[in-house]
């Protein structure tokens, strides 16, 4: 290992050559200060870069026009900084499972180049990967295996995160800088989102104190996670589990209130994720060599073999949108206007089916903020889904939840229909009953709507 004290003693074109093909971390541990030398020195030419949710917004130079037109960005997941450069044509999306990111790197990307963020080292001289592990501990032992390159960054205020660690002799340079880490505000919850809230902690939330399992959570960040994290605190259970691709500081409460024990999970008894991210700097020192919380690689946490192995599994998910028929979209606002990614969505929602009584959620408001249903007749032509209706996947809004299984089309159609505003309710059950391919829906009144439980329905079950 080589300590260096300017970045741009590795990240320059004797090190970085033409035909690179580079993998950099993300989220939280995007590597700033690495990047920001890589968007300067412009005689990096001709090189691949593959990134999963860059944050830090001095990284704009490097999506700009000049930057772009010799350094290919081949972007899994889009960020605020990506968004922009993908949907105009100076950067590629590579639709892609989290869960198969790291197989990806090992046998079709094979990086010769890691851009890596760590922390460290340990009494073992092990370096932790900080708050984000995905795909980048692939990355850096497909470089190390093919005669590359690892470049770190030390950040002193990066955490070590326990569970994927590297030894120093695997990293060629590491430079050491100080500079805020990226987070993500709070967003605090709304009344809409905390009837969705409320409805999923009532129906959905099992607790563990006594004989059976109590729930294992997956879900991220935003409105509707922070909501559910209140109600569920609100409801009184305890002995719950936690098994995510991202970690934030809604999780964080639960441990802290005793709420999650992950007694029940019976072979790692701790919380465990691939990314973590936190609203300011106490988050991030809160992970620091804390043992409740451990990383692992995204091939592993988004595994629907071992979702499936999680009891009472609760894979809570967002989606842009739902059409009658069940096709949920998440990462595109139209078939080539890419906002996210696939990400992790489908993984979870797969493996969640098989979990002993677990179940996969789909959480959403039934409008946008300008007023725009979320609850549409057909999906956009090309989109990309992230559930399909073959999916059994229930479906929660301000209004009430929606279980489809065991229900024909023109069921769900008309329990989807329900879940939207009363006035495009009307106008979509209008759709439902005029077409013929829905086969008699208004059968489906006969006790009630199949599968739907309106929001006060649910909330008395709390």
């Amino acid at each position: 290992m080589k300590k260096i004290k300017h970045v741009d003693e590795a990240v320059n074109s004797s090190v970085i050559k033409p035909g690179s093909v580079v993998y950099t971390s993300g989220n939280a541990a995007t590597p700033i200060g690495l990047l920001s030398q890589l968007a300067l020195d412009l005689s990096i030419e001709n090189i691949d870069l593959y990134s999963v949710l860059m944050l830090g917004e001095s990284l704009a130079p490097l999506f700009s026009e000049e930057r772009c037109r010799n350094l290919t960005h081949r972007v899994i997941f889009n960020s605020y900084l990506t968004r922009e450069a993908v949907n105009n044509g100076r950067a590629k999306y590579h639709p892609m499972h989290l869960s198969e990111v790291p197989r990806h790197i090992r046998n079709i990307i094979r990086p010769n180049i890691a851009l890596v963020s760590v922390a460290g080292p340990d009494h073992g001289g092990n370096y932790s990967l900080g708050t984000t592990v995905e795909g980048v501990h692939a990355a850096v032992l497909t470089a190390k295996q093919y005669g590359g390159i690892v470049i770190a960054e030390k950040n002193i205020r990066m955490p070590f995160v326990l569970g994927t660690t590297i030894p120093g002799d695997m990293i060629d340079y590491l430079y050491e800088t100080d500079y805020p880490l990226p987070d993500s505000p709070i967003s605090h919850p709304d009344d809409i989102a905390r009837r969705i809230g409320d409805i999923i902690a009532a129906l959905y939330i099992a607790d563990g104190t006594g004989s059976e399992p109590g729930s294992t959570l997956q879900y991220g960040i935003g409105e509707v996670p922070e909501a559910v994290t209140d109600a569920i605190i609100s409801k009184g259970v305890g002995d719950l589990g936690i098994h995510t691709e991202l970690f934030a500081d809604a999780m964080i409460k639960l441990i802290k209130k005793g709420v999650v024990t992950n007694r029940w999970k019976e072979k790692i008894n701790f919380a465990v994720s691939s990314i973590f991210l936190a609203s300011n700097q106490d988050g991030y020192n809160w992970l620091h060599f804390n043992s409740s919380v451990q990383s692992r690689p995204s091939n592993y946490t988004n595994s629907a073999f071992t979702i499936a192995e999680q009891p009472r599994m609760v894979a809570i998910n967002s989606a842009i949108g739902i059409d009658l028929h069940g096709n949920i979209w998440a990462d595109s606002l139209e078939a080539r206007q890419i906002y996210s990614g696939v990400g992790g969505q489908s993984d979870f929602i797969r493996g969640a089916q098989y979990s002993k009584g677990g179940v996969a959620i789909i959480a959403l408001k039934s409008v946008t903020e300008h007023g725009i249903s979320k609850i549409v007749d057909r999906c956009p032509a090309g989109i990309t889904t992230t559930a399909t209706p073959s999916d059994s996947v229930i479906i929660v809004t301000e209004n009430g939840a929606f279980d489809p299984r065991g229900l024909s089309l023109g069921e769900r159609a008309v329990g989807i229909a329900h879940l939207a505003r009363p006035e495009e309710r009307e106008r979509l059950l209008k759709v439902i009953y005029d077409n013929l391919a829905f086969h008699r829906p208004q059968a489906a009144f006969g006790k009630g709507v199949p599968g739907f439980i309106p929001y006060e329905k649910a909330v008395d079950r709390m």
